[in-house]
């Protein structure tokens, strides 16, 4: 099958070479008439094929599938749907060990950039980050369908805030089940259909809500930073800043927190948060949630906490917007330090893939040098590894964060 060419401008192939996965618009010297979507393949200036991935215009024009000439086709995604599927059965997930809250795909890390695939009981939620992935929805879902047979019921899919908008179609599968294609501004199920989610986590319950919440309806990439806050909870008081649906209150609580409070902005999130705790403590717990901003609480509070956990929204989603980044985080950081009691913890975090682990560990000396306390970091955090780094694509390892001691 031949795809549309691209072009690249000379010496633009030295990062294709070292097998990264991106290709920026300033990189291509000509192309043939491109549609956003389009397989394409790409070419040096000396005409030598060296890959080929989903076109799109932007700033990252083409995200690589393949590094040699292969069709994008039903077999393709076999392939790398499986080889996904081997990565989680080696983790333990698909047997269930650690729960059934787990990411099936992680973008670049499963050699899929641009898809999103998160799996919670016998739903998953499939979410496209580039025109190329949201066309391909159909056929994913219906392999994603067989590899996992009777474990998965529901397919969903979600992209209405990753993607702009676009015309759809329905389609049938092979085997006679209609998946609903969508347009981009749409969700929907593709297959089944589930509107009240109960999953788990490290024998937790936890309410989903993949409907209507933020990213897939869950922070799956915590579920390691949320176990290790058991170990520093014990009869300590914990303030939970930007706390979403309450994972880490709820593990808090089983560490042995004197007392929880929670705090959000957004009011469904504070609903939420009080629904998974009474799901998980239904005789009552020392918990109590606030709707109102972190900034203005920590301003605001009298008593000091013994632990507070940072997990804001990223700050930065363009480089562009990098400089005010650092800002935020280094004044949340600072109110928290100068807030937090003597010999307090301090889970600082930060999911802004342009705000580097060295930079991350720069702003968070700044705030503590600005408050004039002395942090010790007892340690460090990362993404889980179901959400792997492709070694070949550095800035897959987007969550950083930091366990601090301060006296």
């Amino acid at each position: 099958m031949s795809y549309p060419k691209v072009f690249l401008k000379e010496g633009k192939e030295e990062s294709l070479k070292r097998f990264h996965p991106w290709i920026f618009s300033g990189a291509i010297e000509s192309a043939d008439a491109l549609n956003d979507g389009d397989v394409v393949e790409v070419y040096t200036s000396e005409k030598k094929f060296i890959a080929e991935g989903h076109y799109q215009t932007g700033s990252i024009a083409i995200r690589v599938l393949s590094f040699k000439q292969e069709p994008i086709d039903r077999d393709f995604w076999e392939q790398r749907l499986n080889n996904a599927f081997d990565v989680r059965d080696t983790l333990g997930m698909i047997a269930g060990i650690k729960g059934d809250i787990y990411r099936f795909v992680h973008g670049e890390g499963d050699n899929l950039p641009g898809l999103i695939i998160d799996i919670y009981g016998k739903t998953a939620v499939i979410q496209a980050h580039s025109v190329g992935m949201h066309l391909c929805r159909m056929e994913i879902a219906e392999v994603l369908a067989e590899i996992m047979e009777e474990d998965i019921e529901n397919i969903y899919y979600k992209s209405v805030n990753t993607l702009a908008d676009s015309e759809g179609t329905q389609v049938e599968s092979e085997d006679d089940v209609v998946l609903s294609s969508l347009p981009l501004s749409e969700s929907g199920f593709l297959k089944g259909k589930a509107t009240k989610l109960i999953a788990n986590e490290d024998n937790f319950k936890f309410h989903i809500d993949f409907l209507k919440g933020q990213k897939t309806g869950f922070f799956i990439d915590q579920r390691e930073s949320r176990i290790l806050l058991e170990e520093y909870a014990f009869s300590r008081s914990v303030l939970n800043l930007f706390c979403y649906s309450g994972g880490f209150s709820v593990h808090a609580l089983r560490g042995g927190a004197e007392l929880v409070h929670s705090v959000d902005s957004s009011a469904r999130a504070i609903e939420l948060t009080n629904s998974n705790v009474a799901l998980n403590y239904p005789r009552g717990a020392s918990h109590v949630a606030y709707v109102e901003d972190a900034f203005k609480y920590l301003d605001r509070m009298d008593e000091p906490y013994d632990l507070i956990i940072l997990d804001p929204p990223a700050f930065a989603k363009h480089r562009s917007a990098l400089e005010n980044a650092r800002k935020g985080y280094r004044r949340l950081n600072a109110k928290a330090i100068e807030k937090i009691t003597r010999g307090g913890i301090i889970f600082t975090f930060s999911c802004s893939q342009v705000v580097s682990r060295d930079d991350f560990r720069t702003i968070v000396f700044s705030a503590a040098a600005s408050v004039g306390r002395k942090v010790r970091i007892l340690n460090q955090l990362t993404q889980p590894a179901d959400h792997p780094v492709n070694i070949f694509h550095p800035e897959g390892e987007y969550l950083k964060g930091l366990v601090l001691y301060v006296e």
